[in-house]
């Protein structure tokens, strides 16, 4: 005698789900891209190095590396009360 009930073996209620979502997957082909915007672009033409505040900037590296450059303290301290005050 055969009994079937409501708990069926060849019934699989997630089996519907599964291939709704591969065929899914298979429709949606995505693919990364970059998009770099105007102001992006302008932003990294204008972080390339000035001339002038290069070689300023490797002047102060050959006297720090030569153990000749002096720190202002005075001008330091301005600086840092500029700074924190928020001015």
């Amino acid at each position: 005698m055969k009994i079937n009930g409501p708990n069926q073996t060849s019934f699989n209620p997630y089996k519907n789900v599964l291939q709704k979502q591969a065929e899914l997957k298979k429709e949606v082909k995505k693919q990364d891209q970059v998009e770099i915007s105007s102001a992006a672009k302008q932003l990294q033409e204008s972080e390339k190095p000035n001339e002038k505040r290069a070689e300023y900037v490797q002047s102060i590296k050959n006297l720090v590396d030569s153990g000749e450059y002096q720190v202002n303290p005075e001008k330091t301290a301005k600086k840092m009360i500029e700074f924190w005050s928020n001015k």
